[in-house]
């Protein structure tokens, strides 16, 4: 799954559904002017194409790699054939979209009353949990059409973060240096949705690269 990928447009036809093992997904809408924000990102610890099992075939929102990587594609027959099997496939799923309904929430609760540096540093946290290294192959501009905010303010912000030692940003690229800074500047948001998502997956056996979520 390269970076940029489009896995769907909006109001298009859902045909798979991904389980990312190394990429991470972005869910975002787009607005008539262009203009666009992340409303949720999916990793190792999710799927996406929920629509499939929820009852409906298309989204108004659009998914597109954040970060390359593998992940699983399963038909949309097959997945509904298991799923329709009411067993630990189906309690997983509805589990999990759960979860996903939280991150959505946050993140607008996030965007309305949050400063840009604590949405910064939210997301750079997110994006964490779900990939082993503290690397992050990232542009400002794609970091600011996540967080559905200017440029200028993420280069501010990213800015201070880098004066005060969390990390390291080179054209491209973000090194996280010191995670417990960033989680001293971030909102309330990252731990809300960090919190349900283990609380409603915390029977599940994550591999190494996620384990610190489900914990």
């Amino acid at each position: 799954m390269p970076l940029g990928e489009m896995l769907y447009e909006p109001g298009g036809q859902l045909r798979h559904a991904y389980f990312p093992t190394t990429a991470i997904v972005s869910l975002h809408y787009v607005m008539e002017s262009g203009a666009s924000a992340e409303s949720a990102g999916v990793g190792n610890e999710g799927v996406v194409g929920v629509s499939l099992f929820m009852g409906g075939d298309t989204t108004p929102s659009s998914a597109v790699v954040q970060t390359a990587g593998q992940a699983y594609r399963l038909e949309s027959r097959a997945l509904m054939q298991e799923f329709n099997r009411a067993g630990l496939l189906q309690r997983l799923l509805l589990r999990y979209t759960q979860a996903l309904m939280t991150q959505m929430t946050q993140t607008a609760v996030c965007n309305r009353h949050h400063s840009v540096e604590q949405q910064l540093c939210r997301w750079l946290l997110s994006t964490l949990d779900r990939i082993p290294s503290h690397e992050l192959v990232m542009t400002q501009e794609l970091v600011a059409s996540m967080l559905g905010v200017r440029r200028e303010g993420i280069t501010e912000a990213a800015g201070k973060l880098q004066h005060a030692g969390f990390i390291r940003y080179r054209r491209g690229h973000i090194s996280v240096l010191d995670r417990s800074g960033l989680e001293t500047r971030a909102c309330e948001c990252y731990a809300v949705v960090r919190k349900e998502l283990s609380r409603l997956l915390s029977d599940v056996q994550y591999r190494q690269g996620i384990s610190n979520v489900a914990q």
